[in-house]
């Protein structure tokens, strides 16, 4: 739910990642998202699905969706990137779409079965 995707170009990332790691901006590459995605030799064939608020009050400046879009795509890696309308980056966003990334991830951790689900 609304990650910051690219955090070594946006402000937090570089702040944590300055703090955390140093300012070896190469070494920030192995946690980076974008870059992880961009450079894996592992594709994760049921796709990551990431929901995007189009009113968080962070997504211009801190969240980047589209880095992490782009990466994606040029990898080969599936995504399914939902931006929606109306959303900003509170309890009810995530509340309203969770049961999605629930089922998503039983499916991904069980092999693509998930039984018990009624989608």
């Amino acid at each position: 739910f609304a990650p910051i995707a690219a955090p070594s170009q946006c402000p937090w990332g570089v702040k944590a990642f300055s703090g955390y790691l140093g300012e070896d901006r190469d070494a920030w590459r192995q946690y980076d998202s974008s870059e992880l995605v961009a450079h894996a030799s592992r594709k994760f064939a049921q796709g990551i699905l990431v929901d995007q608020g189009l009113a968080d009050q962070f997504l211009a400046e801190q969240l980047n969706p589209d880095v992490f879009e782009a990466a994606c795509k040029a990898a080969g890696q599936p995504l399914t990137l939902r931006r929606h309308a109306g959303y900003d980056h509170g309890y009810y966003f995530i509340s309203t779409f969770i049961e999605d990334h629930i089922v998503h991830h039983a499916r991904v951790l069980n092999g693509g079965e998930f039984p018990l689900c009624h989608r």
